[in-house]
C-alpha cells in the first residue's frame, strides 16, 4: 500500500474488449464479497464498467459505458519477451505510457500538487510512519501520478494516486505482490505524514480464479482522517500484477462519498492501467 508521457498506442481495430469490474471491500469488520475481473481480446478500449453484485450496493458508476463481449474462464496473456522491459530506460517508457492522465480515469479529475514521484519506493518501517527510499534491486522503476476529484456540489475533495512499477522479472513482481498484503496486519494504523492516517486497516488477495484481467490482484481497505476537518473518510486501495509489472490504486474518499463510489473510481482506473500494461507488453 502507498502512494505512489506519452498515450499508449491506440488499440487494433476491429474486434472488442470487455472489462467488466468488481472489488472486494473490508471495512469496519464488514467484508464485501467482490471480484476485480476482466476480459482480454483483440479490440477496442472500452471503460471499466462495475457488474451488480449481492454484496455492494450500486449506482450509477462515474462513466459508465457500453460494453461488449464476453469474459473469458481465466487470465491467459502471455507477455512479449522482447516487450518486456530489461533496462531502467526501457522500464520508464512503460511506466510513463502505462500510467493516467487526470481526463484518462475519469473526466473532471484534475492534477494533484505534487502530480508525480519517479524513481523512488515506498516504505514502511516498523514506526508504520511512510517514507521513500531507493528503488529496490528488483525493481527497474515506479512512477506515480497524484489525481483528484475537486470539490464541487457539497462534496469534498477525493485524493487519488495511480502507481506503475517495473520489476526485474515476474519472480520479484510476485513477491511484492505477497509481501504487500502483510503490511496491513503488521501496521493496521499508517501515518502518511503531514497529518495524514490510515486505520482499521485489512487487505486480501483475491481469489485467482475471479481475476481475469492480470495475474494476480489484491485489494485493502479502511478509513482515512486527512488535514482538513471531518472525516475520517472510507479509503481503498488496490494492486494488481501482469508478468513483471505491477500496478496500484488508491483512493481517499471526502464529505459525500462512501466505500461503493470510492470503488468505483479505483476499480476504473485499475482496469484502465492493467489494459495499458497489456499494450505496452503485447
Amino acid at each position: 500500500m502507498s502512494e505512489n508521457l506519452s498515450a499508449p498506442p491506440p488499440p487494433p481495430p476491429g474486434g472488442h474488449r470487455r472489462w467488466t469490474v468488481t472489488l472486494a471491500t473490508v471495512t469496519a469488520g464488514t467484508a464485501l464479497a467482490a471480484t476485480l475481473a476482466g476480459c482480454g481480446g483483440d479490440g477496442h478500449r472500452t471503460t471499466a464498467k462495475p457488474t451488480k453484485s449481492p454484496s455492494v450496493s450500486t449506482s450509477p458508476a462515474p462513466t459508465p459505458s457500453d460494453t461488449v463481449g464476453a469474459l473469458p474462464d481465466a487470465y491467459d496473456f502471455t507477455p512479449d519477451p522482447s516487450r518486456v522491459p530489461r533496462t531502467a530506460a526501457q522500464a520508464r517508457t512503460l511506466t510513463r505510457n502505462a500510467s493516467l492522465a487526470p481526463a484518462d480515469w475519469t473526466p473532471g479529475m484534475v492534477r494533484h500538487d505534487p502530480y508525480e514521484t519517479a524513481g523512488t519506493w515506498p516504505v514502511l518501517p516498523d514506526s508504520c510512519v511512510w517514507t521513500r527510499g531507493e528503488l529496490p534491486d528488483g525493481v527497474l522503476d515506479s512512477y506515480t501520478r497524484r489525481i483528484d476529484m475537486p470539490a464541487k456540489d457539497g462534496k469534498g475533495r477525493v485524493l487519488g494516486t495511480v502507481t506503475v512499477s517495473v520489476h526485474r522479472d515476474e519472480r520479484h513482481a510476485d513477491r511484492e505482490m505477497k509481501d504487500t498484503v502483510q503490511e496491513s496486519f503488521r501496521c493496521p494504523v499508517q501515518d502518511l505524514g503531514g497529518g495524514q492516517k490510515l486505520s482499521g486497516l485489512q487487505s486480501m488477495h483475491l481469489d485467482p480464479k475471479d481475476v481475469k484481467n492480470a495475474d494476480a490482484t489484491l485489494f485493502e481497505a479502511g478509513t482515512y482522517k486527512g488535514r482538513e476537518p471531518g472525516g475520517p473518510w472510507p479509503y481503498v486501495w488496490t494492486k494488481s500484477r501482469i508478468g513483471p509489472v505491477t500496478t496500484a490504486v488508491s483512493v481517499k474518499g471526502a464529505k459525500g462519498y462512501d466505500t461503493t463510489d470510492l470503488i468505483r473510481f479505483a476499480a476504473e482506473a485499475a482496469a484502465k492501467l492493467l489494459y495499458r500494461v497489456e499494450l505496452e507488453l503485447k
